[in-house]
């Protein structure tokens, strides 16, 4: 290990859905729910993996067949998608097993804990104060008007901003290719999660530095980082 990666970490930027809350049946009942309602065929479950990740119109142009991608209908479908989903977004949503011990002891560590997330900020907002109230979140970032979403950089800058802690002293923690990238370009140390939505290989070939495929892996991976 170079001694550039031997960091003194002081917080975690986490992605959302993927990462810290399986989301994944209940985006996928929304967006089925919808396109059944507007006449176009609904997907698998597992088809959304693929879908989510990049926030919400583009999860409603690719649940679009192809051929009726035009920006009536993925206008149409991200606008019903949000309604049903603002009614939706807590039947089986639920942490990753393992979440709530990890952010215990990060807690217990003096870590300052924040989310960056491409889903739509009211839902980043209101899934976050549901399902994590039990722990304090200094920073949490849903896609919002006027700044640009992952895999920019701006918005693990804007937290590095608000906490007065360079990015280089940060972990960035995301199971898709989208957070690699952004993790990289911020200047963030960049942690593939393998229970999420995405490939290893996608992690890999996006950037990751480090892979965990258990929560509980967080805690000895930045001792050894820091050792």
């Amino acid at each position: 290990m170079n001694s550039e990666s031997k960091r003194n970490f002081e917080a975690v930027v986490f992605d959302l859905d993927g990462t810290l809350l399986n989301t994944l049946d209940d985006l996928a009942a929304s967006m089925n729910r919808v396109l059944e309602s507007h006449q176009f065929p609904s997907h698998p479950v597992g088809s959304y993996l693929h879908f989510i990740g990049d926030g919400a119109r583009m999860l409603a142009q690719r649940a679009l067949p192809e051929d009726q991608r035009n920006e009536s209908n993925i206008r149409k479908l991200h606008h019903a998608f949000e309604q049903d989903y603002r009614d939706n977004w807590g039947v089986a949503t639920k942490l990753y097993p393992g979440i709530a011990e990890m952010l215990d002891h990060l807690i217990k560590r003096g870590m300052k804990l924040t989310i960056l997330s491409n889903k739509p900020h009211e839902f980043t907002l209101t899934t976050a104060g549901h399902f994590l109230a039990n722990w304090n979140f200094q920073c949490v970032f849903g896609q919002r008007e006027g700044v640009p979403k992952k895999p920019d950089p701006a918005g693990i800058l804007e937290i590095s901003q608000e906490l007065s802690i360079p990015p280089q002293n940060m972990l960035y923690l995301g199971d898709s290719g989208v957070d690699m990238k952004t993790a990289r370009a911020a200047g963030c140390h960049a942690i593939g999660v393998t229970w999420g939505f995405r490939s290893q290989e996608e992690l890999l070939e996006n950037g990751a530095e480090n892979l965990i495929e258990n929560p509980n892996e967080l805690l000895p991976l930045i001792d050894s980082l820091q050792a």
